[in-house]
């Protein structure tokens, strides 16, 4: 007995259609460069002003860490930052999603109000957000602070909203079934279930922000984001380089210690809050 096999299954043709998307792929990507004007020989011809900013730019001048005052405070201002927005956003975050998730939203309606909102928050890219608060509210840290909160409650709000969906429902049908009401069934039923999900998008809420408040402050947001700005505006790049260094020793050690303490907080008993 012999068996027809599909010409789609054919190794040589499974070849063939391999190549294909290959060469497709590869016919996208000069296409993109082409539309750049960006040829192979720009790399090599234009290295050597990369290999000059970088002989501008070492050795650092290391010494500026702690001859600089201004920079312990452009530190502080940045972490503050990243934590108000953290807090502030996670919060609104965390009372939209219970209005943006099908098995806790009061009415479908809301549901589709509240993912529509998040929808909206998310697609506006944080800089333009920043320079119209900026127009708005002025330069300074409260710029970014604001710009910050808008984009974790659009962030956050969809995966705090994703997680309260993937609870355990039999639980919460539980709890109603003993005649609970619907915030007992969110408080005894839900809550317990996600909270460690949303501790645990906090401090990836934390790491993120602290990231975008650099950038956020090189368009005036202040921080340490405005020292870089400034040093390159001068054309200290040995200077920019000294904060550079800094910068990625910050959000190291931020990120070692946000890895602690959401371990530590997740396998707490007191997290259950039943």
């Amino acid at each position: 007995m012999t068996l027809d096999v599909p010409a789609s299954a054919l190794p040589s043709r499974k070849l063939k259609l391999n190549v294909l998307y290959l060469l497709g792929i590869i016919a996208i990507i000069w296409l993109m460069f082409f539309s750049m004007g960006i040829s192979a020989s720009s790399f090599m011809v234009d290295f050597h002003f990369v290999w000059d900013l970088m002989e501008q730019m070492f050795p650092p001048h290391v010494s500026l860490l702690w001859t600089n005052r201004s920079l312990f405070i452009s530190l502080v201002d940045t972490l503050s930052m990243a934590f108000l927005a953290t807090i502030v956003g996670g919060g609104i975050a965390l009372v939209i999603a219970f209005f943006a998730a099908t098995n806790t939203t009061p009415h479908p309606i809301v549901r589709l109000a509240s993912r529509t909102l998040l929808v909206m928050q998310r697609n506006i890219p944080s800089l333009i957000i920043i320079l119209v608060l900026l127009l708005a509210v002025g330069i300074g840290p409260f710029a970014a602070v604001l710009t910050l909160t808008i984009g974790s409650v659009g962030l956050f709000g969809k995966l705090f909203a994703d997680a309260i969906e993937q609870a355990d429902k039999g639980i919460a049908e539980s709890v109603l079934s003993v005649g609970s009401s619907h915030m007992q069934m969110v408080r005894y039923a839900i809550l317990p279930q996600v909270m460690p999900s949303f501790v645990a998008n906090l401090f990836y809420a934390f790491d993120v922000n602290l990231r975008a408040a650099i950038p956020l402050g090189v368009f005036g947001g202040g921080g340490i984001g405005f020292e870089l700005a400034f040093a390159n505006g001068l054309l200290h790049y040995k200077d920019v380089m000294a904060y550079t260094i800094l910068i990625v020793l910050m959000i190291t050690g931020m990120e070692r210690l946000s890895d602690w303490a959401r371990r530590s907080i997740i396998t707490q008993p007191q997290l259950n809050t039943r």
